[in-house]
């Protein structure tokens, strides 16, 4: 999609300024973002337990386009376009589950788990008709750490290495692979998915809107490190926080993976939680968190974490909403960088980079 000549202009860097402010309330630049950031880059779509076995599947959409994960009977995962080749219709409808056959409800076409054509009842003996041209389209996935991302592209960099960093980091918690999914919540939230992680990758507003959460890490040894395509925040705990002294995480760690993805682990017991942030329009998000644990069912110390978390996820919410609406407003036409809001230039330069 090409981009307008005050569109350009808008995208020039400032290294004192934000991103301008006219970019979180523009059709033209979002859609300029399905194609140039969502369709170009990985996408996070969960862990691997949610395809544990063969026939399991999760259905997502990546810049409006439909999406199916499944693990098939050879044990692979992979992904594909939801789509049948046939009519276009899209064929799994349901969020996840568990499936032998894939089949349209169009026309009852069915599909391997594998992608390839089973039945194609409308082309019986017609002469010509070869099963193996309409296959599933397929879509590049990967896994790292038993975390699955997909992406649209054509020839997109390894997984593994284009958020290196993020997974040598991860390495340091050896629960993970034991996780299993706790809950997954959706919530509209009213603003730019841009405004979302604007607000995740800086912690000057902690002290005024996360009292639990400065009262739990030691702010004054607070982290913000900024990586090639991802940035890692964090501290341990605060000295007067003895409940915590046994904790299994005893450091805080909070992951944001270009473009739309961050990733939390509290201190306290095994903990991590996932949050997407996908754009509906200009100026409304899907926002998805979704929580794993250890063990099937959890603790009354791990009931307490989640609700901790949900209570800093509520107060970020609250922030962005209001924070959007001045966006519109014709008063300013950017912000200002402090001195500490590392996350928020590496973020912006990406998009600059991406959209220029």
């Amino acid at each position: 999609m090409a981009l307008r000549v005050e569109d350009s202009k808008r995208l020039q860097d400032d290294t004192e300024k934000t991103l301008p402010y006219t970019l979180y309330v523009d059709k033209e630049i979002l859609q300029a973002e399905y194609a140039r950031v969502f369709k170009q880059t990985w996408q996070y779509v969960g862990h691997e337990t949610l395809v544990e076995k063969p026939g399991d599947y999760v259905t997502c959409s990546i810049a409006n386009e439909p999406i199916l994960i499944v693990r098939g009977t050879d044990n692979v995962v992979r992904a594909f376009y939801n789509v049948c080749p046939h009519r276009g219709t899209k064929i799994v409808n349901e969020e996840c589950g568990s499936k032998k056959v894939l089949q349209c409800m169009y026309h009852g076409w069915t599909f391997h788990l594998s992608g390839a054509l089973n039945q194609a009842p409308n082309f019986k003996n017609v002469t010509g008709f070869c099963s193996t041209d309409h296959a599933l389209r397929p879509v590049h996935i990967a896994i790292e750490n038993s975390l699955m991302f997909v992406n649209l592209s054509e020839t997109p960099a390894p997984l593994s290495e284009e958020f290196a960093d993020f997974f040598s980091d991860l390495k340091q918690f050896n629960f993970l692979s034991g996780l299993s999914l706790y809950n997954t919540e959706q919530r509209i939230i009213k603003c730019n998915w841009k405004t979302f992680i604007d607000n995740y990758l800086e912690c000057d507003h902690c002290p005024i809107a996360h009292p639990s959460f400065v009262s739990t890490l030691d702010m004054t040894n607070y982290q913000i490190i900024n990586r090639d395509k991802c940035n890692i925040q964090g501290s341990g705990i605060r000295e007067n926080r003895s409940d915590l002294d046994d904790a299994e995480v005893r450091e805080g760690r909070f992951y944001w993976l270009w473009p739309n993805v961050m990733f939390t682990i509290y201190p306290g017991p095994g903990n991590f939680r996932s949050i997407q942030m996908v754009p509906i329009d200009e100026e409304t998000t899907l926002g998805i968190y979704t929580v794993y644990v250890k063990g099937q069912e959890p603790t009354q110390e791990q009931k307490d974490l989640i609700a901790f978390a949900k209570t800093v996820a509520d107060e970020d919410v609250d922030l962005v909403e209001l924070q959007q609406i001045g966006l519109g407003s014709a008063a300013f036409n950017q912000g200002l960088y402090s001195p500490t809001e590392h996350g928020l230039r590496l973020f912006h330069s990406l998009v600059r980079e991406a959209l220029s």
